[in-house]
């Protein structure tokens, strides 16, 4: 399997298939299916409005998680960019220079359209571009199977994200590797309608949770403490170490954001800019290779 250091990755997103099923996530089962009319028919209704930002896709996410793979060689989304919820994406796509690949809805094919664009691109991509080293599929399809399995077949790592509960087993078991969108470092997990019941009834859970939540924020708030929190959770996550290289931590964060610069930020090294940050990391220079963590406050329970 090639170096994931050295990697070269090249992403391809189901953007229609992935909005729609953060939406049943968040809201249910078939929840996008029974709404569509009306976000077709006003999307700025403020019910409609309120559902659609409480399921709102953190694009940056899925980004900085393929960029732990190696090197992003291209990137491209498949939708319809003309519909108000995929155009709600675009500044922040963009942005962090995805391809958008226009699709245009028809009646007659509608389902099958980014499945088979995506497919023949990745495909034709893979003959183009020898030096891939891996494709990051973003989908939950069964249709993409095949695509998964010529992939392997040519020699790519092949890496999965889809949301949990809306993803075919069958699409995960023909992936090296699948993860969840729901897992990913930054995405916030839906809450439950219990616990929205709980929240609103202010019990001691919720007080806890809320502490929890402004903590958090004052973090959040911070894209550079973000940026670094992101890092370090993938690191660990690829190394399955606690404690990682700070080098490794460095050049992650730099293939993230590659406009980031520890001395624009004013600081005179990599370790001196994590050392601002002591609520997200903890940092070890006793010994001649620096190391670094995420701090205790901040590591994920199970």
């Amino acid at each position: 399997m090639p170096d994931q250091h050295s990697g070269r990755v090249a992403v391809y997103l189901d953007f229609d298939n992935i909005v729609m099923s953060w939406y049943d996530r968040v809201h249910g089962r078939n929840a996008y299916a029974g709404d569509r009319q009306k976000i077709i028919a006003d999307p700025d209704e403020p019910e409609i409005a309120q559902k659609l930002k409480d399921a709102t896709i953190d694009v940056g996410a899925i980004i900085d998680y393929a960029a732990s793979f190696g090197t992003l060689v291209l990137t491209r989304a498949y939708a319809d960019w003309s519909s108000p919820v995929n155009a709600f994406y675009r500044s922040q796509l963009v942005a962090r220079a995805v391809d958008l690949v226009q699709l245009f809805p028809a009646a007659a094919y509608a389902k099958n359209g980014a499945d088979i664009r995506l497919a023949v691109d990745t495909v034709e991509d893979m003959f183009r571009l020898p030096d891939l080293t891996h494709v990051v599929i973003v989908a939950g399809d069964s249709d993409y199977v095949p695509l998964a399995q010529r992939c392997k077949r040519l020699g790519r790592v092949v890496v999965g994200v889809g949301v949990a509960g809306s993803t075919a087993k069958s699409l995960a078991a023909a992936c090296d590797q699948f993860d969840a969108y729901d897992s990913l470092p930054g995405v916030v997990a839906p809450t439950s309608t219990t616990q929205k019941k709980a929240d609103a009834s202010g019990t001691a859970a919720t007080a806890t949770a809320t502490t929890a939540s402004r903590r958090r924020k004052k973090v959040d708030d911070d894209p550079m403490a973000e940026l670094l929190r992101r890092a370090l959770i993938l690191e660990r996550e690829r190394t399955d170490e606690e404690w990682v290289h700070l080098s490794a931590v460095k050049n992650l964060l730099k293939r993230m954001d590659p406009s980031f610069s520890e001395k624009a930020l004013g600081h005179r090294s990599f370790s001196d800019f994590v050392g601002a940050y002591p609520a997200v990391a903890d940092i070890d220079e006793t010994t001649n290779i620096v190391r670094v963590r995420l701090h205790t406050s901040e590591t994920p329970t199970a």
